[in-house]
Parts: C-alpha cells; sequence; structure tokens
C-alpha cells in the first residue's frame, strides 16, 4: 500500500530519523570546527599576551603590576582579567629574571647588575569548550617568551620611572 505522493506507508517518517541522526553529526561538526578555531585564537592571543608583558618587563622596574596588566591586554592600573581571554587574569602569569646563562635570578632587586633577560610565561591555564551540554576542560600548554633586559625602568639619569 502506498500513500499519495508513492512512499510506503511502513517508511513514512523515516525520512525524519534520518534527517535527525544526520543532522545531529553535522551539527556536532560544526562545533567541533568553531571550537578548533577558537582554541587556536586562544593560543594566538597567550603568545601574543606573553610577548606585550617581557616587552613590558623590559622597559619596567622589577616586578611592577602594570607587566601584568599590559599583558592582560589591559591599560596599567585598569584590571587583572583579560577582556579578550576568557578567564585569563594576572595570576596565570610568572615573571622571572635571568642571567646570562639564562638561570633564574632568586632575588632580582638585590641582582640588578646580573640581569641579562626577561622571561614572561603563561602556566596552567585553563581554556574551556563551549560544547552544548558538556563541560569541558583542558590545560593549554606553557607559553613564554624572553627577551632581553632593557632599561627595567631606570633611565640614563638613574631614577627609577614608575610604568
Amino acid at each position: 500500500m502506498k500513500s499519495r505522493y508513492g512512499i510506503p506507508t511502513r517508511q513514512k517518517g523515516i525520512a525524519l530519523v534520518e534527517f535527525a541522526i544526520v543532522g545531529a553529526i553535522a551539527l556536532m561538526m560544526i562545533f567541533a570546527v568553531l571550537e578548533i578555531a577558537r582554541a587556536i585564537f586562544v593560543a594566538n592571543a597567550l603568545t601574543e599576551a606573553t610577548r606585550r608583558g617581557a616587552r613590558m618587563a623590559a622597559v619596567c622596574p622589577i616586578n611592577d603590576p602594570a607587566i601584568a596588566q599590559v599583558a592582560t591586554f589591559n591599560a596599567p592600573g585598569a584590571g587583572n582579567t583579560s577582556p579578550i581571554v576568557r578567564y585569563l587574569d594576572t595570576s596565570d602569569f610568572v615573571l622571572e629574571y635571568l642571567d646570562r646563562a639564562g638561570n633564574v635570578i632568586g632575588s632580582p632587586d638585590d641582582n640588578f647588575v646580573a640581569i641579562r633577560y626577561i622571561q614572561l610565561r603563561v602556566v596552567n591555564f585553563e581554556h574551556e569548550l563551549l560544547f552544548p551540554f558538556a563541560n569541558i576542560t583542558f590545560t593549554m600548554p606553557e607559553f613564554s617568551t624572553r627577551l632581553p633586559r632593557e632599561s627595567l625602568g631606570v633611565p640614563r639619569s638613574g631614577e627609577i620611572t614608575p610604568c
């Protein structure tokens, strides 16, 4: 027995079921592509954040709080959370002052002359995927930038200037 459109009556709802299966798979693939693109964006933003912060650390006084604020894409004194990368704040950054051999200087204030490099790292940053009905987070790899020191906030006149 056939329906009015020539489709057997026993198979009337099969197209709807097939569409539901294929549509769900297609939507999951679209969301996966979007999330991969967003993860790549976050990775690039974290790389840029370490570059910005290391550049700021090379010219600002040692351990100036403005360094981490600029690294989070804010102006100095404007805030501690990033307006660009969700959940990125100043506590995610590790600032290290290194000697000529690349060893971390334990007390950079006391060993000002020994500082040759500045290294800023983003460590243990948790990236949250925005899949519907799933709460998936993973730790991004460590991002770091190392630059040679410059003035460290001390101009030629010898007075420390805040950033």
